[in-house]
């Protein structure tokens, strides 16, 4: 697969269907189904497996495919959760697109009734209370969020299949928020603020208040009185997400615009108002067919998108919002050049993190930011 320069060569197109969002400027049809084609190659590709699964006998030891049947391939379940996403936001987005017919006849394989019965027995199974809890789990809710936002029968129909599931997924969270006494604060799939923040936007699409206000309790208690994030220290040698940005893309969905930007200012009081980017450089990744250093490539990514989120949290005239879109540029373009499929290492699931960040996963309506 070809490496593309950088985010600014894709062509623009904008493609408005019902039900659908716009297409995103920087976007068009061909970026999109090099992403596709990511998702496509490795939905039924069962090996390699990194599988998380405690053993409780004999009769555990099964294959992927039998153990979490409709979510087994992409290297990990996270990463099969997030592929079908990726192929429903594209679906949704372009639905005309040449990859659109092969992407839904992906996801209807695997949310059909049994294979989903099947994950949530495995889900529900001994010894697995914290199976893929949070990050597992909330993209799990992020694809239901798609689903239910996209005004198709299809959607709907695959919506109601995954239902059970993502019961299971919402309640297994719900037990587990009041009992954690401390925020998580790595920068990998542990991470509780990028989680909290992909679980509130599902709450809110589901309508589920009760899950929407325990989210925003506990993310005050976790976080309302930070100051001083240690963003010098990041990243560390395999993060794929920032500890201190996804904190701030996290409290922009909680806090209204004027007490964001105090709160911001505590937080991170070292973002320059002078417009330039140089205070966030992007993360540089050795050797993209290591698994754990290609993470790297997933941060520059994930930067983008919390960037973006951030300045969207603040007010119009905040004299900080040309240094923060002038770093979240930066990082698309380096993020988004590493998106080849050329290492599966890597293949195996930046595509979705390049989709949510081109496609403007996260942000409020009217907001989306592009590369600038």
């Amino acid at each position: 697969m070809t490496r593309f320069a950088s985010a600014a060569a894709i062509a623009f197109l904008i493609v408005v269907a019902a039900g659908a969002p716009g297409a995103p400027e920087d976007l068009d049809g061909a970026a999109a189904g090099r992403f596709a084609r990511l998702a496509l190659e490795c939905l039924q590709r069962e090996y390699p497996n990194k599988i998380a699964h405690v053993l409780s006998g004999d009769d555990d030891v099964r294959p992927p495919r039998e153990l979490t049947p409709a979510f087994f391939g992409c290297y990990d379940w996270h990463s099969s959760v997030h592929g079908h996403w990726l192929l429903v936001r594209l679906a949704r987005t372009f639905p005309d697109a040449a990859f659109a017919p092969k992407s839904i006849e992906a996801v209807s394989r695997s949310l059909v009734v049994e294979k989903i019965e099947a994950e949530v027995r495995y889900l529900q199974g001994a010894g697995r209370v914290s199976f893929e809890r949070p990050y597992g789990l909330a993209w799990l809710l992020q694809l239901s969020a798609e689903l239910r936002e996209w005004n198709d029968e299809r959607a709907r129909r695959w919506s109601s299949v995954l239902l059970p599931l993502e019961r299971a997924a919402r309640d297994r969270l719900a037990a587990w928020l009041p009992k954690l006494t401390y925020p998580i604060r790595i920068g990998e799939h542990d991470q509780t603020a990028f989680s909290f923040g992909l679980i509130l936007d599902w709450a809110r699409t589901a309508g589920d208040k009760e899950m929407e206000a325990l989210l925003v309790s506990r993310s005050r208690d976790f976080y309302a009185k930070d100051r001083d994030c240690p963003l010098s220290y990041e990243p560390s040698g395999q993060d794929f997400l920032s500890p201190c940005l996804a904190e701030a893309d996290l409290m922009r969905r909680i806090l209204d615009r004027g007490a964001y930007a105090s709160w911001l200012r505590a937080f991170l009081p070292g973002i320059p108002a002078d417009g330039r980017g140089d205070w966030l450089l992007p993360a540089v990744v050795t050797d993209p067919s290591d698994p754990k250093l290609a993470h790297l490539d997933g941060l520059n990514l994930s930067r983008a998108w919390m960037l973006q989120g951030i300045a969207a949290g603040l007010p119009p005239g905040d004299r900080r919002l040309a240094a923060i879109r002038a770093a979240a540029g930066a990082h698309r373009e380096r993020g988004l050049a590493a998106v080849t499929g050329e290492h599966y290492e890597g293949g195996h699931w930046l595509g979705s993190f390049a989709t949510y960040l081109s496609t403007d996963r996260g942000l409020p309506a009217g907001n989306s930011q592009g590369a600038r």
